[in-house]
């Protein structure tokens, strides 16, 4: 009886440890930003914007692929997930229709893909935040042009 009561604290005590052993992944998830109801589009190379980013780069349709955004709301670089699907992006793009919202427009590599997609609203997780600073080196060259200005006085004023 003394082993079998032995056994049984070792034994809680072991689930006890184990318990805690998972707390640092709550921590790591709640590193991840959830933004609710973000309204979200859909554009291709197809449609005539070609099929490199802001950044110079190809359009990424793989893995992790290219979104675009007003960087003064969703800075350049920012990593996100669409909750609920495996979808992973990254905001490497902007468009003059973005400007002033917070809509994000998700790269498909399709017509087809973009057209089912058409507008919807969606849950996201923010995986990492991009810099600023990153987008405005990309923009300053771009200050000439009406949506250049635009961004870069709405990033300006966020730093105050």
């Amino acid at each position: 009886m003394a082993n079998f009561l032995r056994l049984a604290i070792l034994g809680a005590l072991a689930l006890l440890l184990a318990s805690c052993a998972t707390g640092p992944v709550a921590t790591t998830a709640s590193k991840t930003r959830r933004i609710s109801n973000v309204r979200t589009t859909a554009y291709s190379h197809n449609e005539g914007s070609g099929s490199r980013n802001a950044i110079g780069g190809r359009l990424a349709g793989g893995r992790v692929k290219s979104a675009a955004s007003d960087w003064s709301r969703f800075p350049l670089g920012t990593k996100f997930r669409i909750v609920g699907t495996l979808d992973e992006y990254i905001i490497d793009d902007y468009g003059g229709a973005l400007v002033g919202t917070n809509t994000i427009d998700l790269y498909k590599p399709t017509m087809l893909e973009m057209r089912r997609w058409g507008v919807r609203h969606v849950d996201i997780e923010v995986l990492e935040w991009g810099s600023d600073e990153e987008s405005l080196k990309v923009l300053r060259p771009r200050k000439g042009t009406r949506l250049g200005r635009r961004m870069i006085a709405s990033l300006e004023a966020k730093r105050g």
